[in-house]
């Protein structure tokens, strides 16, 4: 039941949306998601300005408007005249036989089964914590916003250290929409966040399938390369258990069904199309705004290739909506982007040393698995064919040339350092696995390619002993689905592989463990409103708040500012006795309990420095104990305030 929840508020007020304004098809079930975080997006904005508690209700009613008004505007529109050529195959509608819909769609449901399987036994138990570094802090974030009923950047600097700084900026669009969610349906925490990123992952292939049908790739092609678009490590899997990524994945996953939106503004002169673009680019921005320079990348080498007829357009038809969409999607990611602006140096700041040698990197990008210690020789050799024969054939090329753009980007990212590349990518925190998880799209349309071809190949040699039939179609469907069956035998679609990749940071702990859980429990029963709970900045208890509703004294995995009181506990708690200035900061915060608990986030860390030693100071109590936890009660040290709340209980 949860996970249906989940789902349907990813795709529904999308798909309500989207139907408004006369989208349909493919393209409708794959961009729905981008659709519900533009609308999100757009939505934090207009809720901040206008004071308005972000609800379920409230967002509802949002939904609403949002699909009224473009749909009447479409209809105004659509009553003008056809809004697409039929004179002309090249700028007319895909038309697919439902065959063709029938063998895209199976391609899709198998792409659909490897990701759910690989997701499901890679996080092995969906009430498990992801025990990476930024999994707390976006969990703080969703609770945050539920608890607050506010989701605008600027309010939620409390939960980076950062609560004096109002001008604080992270995108929150996959927050907001899931703190909607939270507590309801059965959703905890732990449940809400691992079912979000198995949204995430089951929206590609649909994403791949829709660019497919979109820009005109036969239906076997299509096919396969949804099917295979979930064998790729590099997304989603990495991404999932490295950092966890899980609003960048999200965006990710929703980048080919804005580019198969793209299309309709070479083909039709609807408003749908432009409504459509620059909402769901607001969605991907509000998601991350680094996807604001992939969206961009992708436009430019679209419209590079339409300069230079690669890509057939008319331009005096085609004009008006790419000129509707460009002025609306400006306006939408400058929206979005602005804010961001207060935190672009602390984003551009960040650097990661080089993972490769260039030959490495040449070699990780040519197959298509970077940061992938054991090459995905089933994918990365018939991505290569794919994508020569994607030029041969003149299938795609924007796609093709975008690859080679990205993994050079890639390659040259992972395997040097220099102020000019730190520059160039410093909106992807300078991290050559962001633009590794951008590759795979032309991946898995190449493996489409390069199947495709095999199975035109099969048809002209059944052709040799017997006439075009209703059987032609069988043959080359037949035949690709054996290359992908022998593909799938020989690597077991990675789905080993990938399973052991994910299920690194899948585990009861090291950073939160099942133990630690039951402390923040007995935590969240024995502290009063008001009170802060001293953890150490490094043991998993930032997880506190997200899992519990107990607010921690530290926030976040990187600390506090020097000299702010929460920086002088964790440094000198245990001078409590002997310093006034401690004692005063365990005053303004509120503190009486302290939680230890025994995994870090990173191996080789140790206890803070301010909390060894605790069980020294005079008239301290140790009121909860198991064995991976323990909580001590301040009341009792000398100096200490006066106890508030509930009294603890003891052991």
């Amino acid at each position: 039941m949860s996970v249906l929840v989940v789902l349907l508020a990813f795709w529904l007020p999308g798909l309500v949306v989207g139907a408004a304004i006369r989208l349909r098809g493919w393209t409708l079930a794959a961009i729905a998601p981008a659709l519900t975080f533009g609308g999100v997006a757009m939505g934090v904005t207009l809720f901040g300005k206008l004071g308005l508690s972000w609800t379920l209700f409230n967002v509802s009613l949002w939904f609403l408007a949002l699909a009224a008004v473009g749909g009447v505007a479409a209809w105004l529109v659509a009553r003008r005249g056809p809004e697409t050529d039929a004179d002309d195959p090249r700028f007319a509608p895909r038309k697919l036989s439902p065959g063709g819909h029938g063998v895209i769609a199976v391609g899709v449901l198998a792409g659909l089964a490897v990701g759910f399987t690989v997701f499901l036994r890679g996080v092995k138990d969906l009430g498990y914590v992801q025990q990476d570094w930024d999994a707390g802090f976006h969990g703080n974030l969703v609770r945050w916003i539920a608890e607050h009923a506010n989701a605008t950047p600027s309010t939620v600097g409390a939960i980076a250290n950062s609560a004096d700084a109002t001008n604080y900026f992270y995108p929150d669009t996959y927050h907001a929409l899931l703190a909607l969610l939270l507590d309801k349906a059965g959703l905890d925490m732990a449940h809400l966040l691992n079912l979000a990123a198995l949204a995430g992952v089951l929206a590609w292939p649909l994403g791949v399938a829709a660019l497919g049908v979109a820009w005109r790739m036969p239906a076997v092609g299509t096919a396969v390369a949804a099917a295979v678009s979930t064998w790729f490590s590099a997304f989603p899997y990495d991404s999932l258990w490295r950092g966890p990524l899980w609003p960048y994945v999200a965006g990710v996953a929703l980048v080919p069904a804005v580019l198969a939106v793209l299309r309709l503004l070479f083909i039709s002169r609807g408003l749908g199309g432009p409504l459509a673009l620059a909402l769901a680019t607001a969605g991907l921005v509000g998601l991350h705004t680094s996807l604001a320079f992939v969206l961009f990348a992708y436009l430019v080498v679209i419209a590079l290739c339409a300069v230079f007829k690669l890509e057939p357009i008319r331009w005096r038809r085609a004009w008006v909506p790419l000129a509707v969409a460009g002025g609306l999607s400006l306006v939408f990611v400058v929206l979005q982007m602005l804010p961001a602006l207060s935190s672009a140096a602390g984003v551009t700041a960040a650097e990661w040393p080089s993972e490769a040698t260039p030959a490495e990197a040449f070699g990780q990008a040519v197959l298509f698995t970077p940061s992938n210690g054991l090459p995905q020789w089933w994918l990365g050799v018939p991505a290569f064919i794919g994508l020569v024969l994607m030029f041969r054939h003149r299938r795609i090329l924007w796609l093709a040339l975008s690859y080679i753009l990205l993994a050079g980007v890639y390659a040259i990212t992972v395997s040097q350092e220099s102020p000019l590349i730190a520059m160039i990518t410093g909106p992807f925190y300078n991290d050559a696995w962001r633009f590794a998880a951008l590759l795979p799209l032309a991946g898995a349309i190449a493996v489409g390619e390069f199947v495709w071809t095999i199975s035109e190949a099969a048809v002209a040699q059944w052709h040799v002993f017997a006439e075009r039939s209703r059987k032609t179609p069988l043959v080359a469907a037949g035949t690709a689905a054996v290359v992908v069956l022998v593909m799938a035998l020989m690597s077991s679609a990675y789905i080993y592989s990938n399973v052991a990749r994910l299920g690194r940071n899948y585990n009861d702990g090291p950073t939160v463990n099942s133990g630690e859980r039951e402390a923040y429990a007995w935590l969240a029963a024995h502290t009063a409103p008001g009170e802060r709970v001293m953890n150490d900045v490094q043991d998993g208890s930032v997880w506190m708040y997200a899992l519990n509703k107990v607010t921690p004294v530290e926030w976040t995995f990187y600390g506090s500012k020097v000299d702010s009181d929460p920086h002088r506990l964790t440094n000198g708690l245990n001078e409590y006795e002997t310093d006034p200035d401690v004692r005063a900061a365990v005053s303004r915060l509120g503190v009486r309990y302290v939680v230890l608990g025994s995994g870090y986030v990173r191996a080789g860390r140790a206890r803070a420095p301010g909390l060894v030693g605790l069980p020294d100071l005079p008239g301290i109590r140790l009121v909860f104990e198991n064995n991976q936890a323990m909580i001590y009660d301040l009341s009792g040290t000398t100096g200490a305030p006066e106890p508030r709340g509930q009294a603890a209980g003891s052991k």
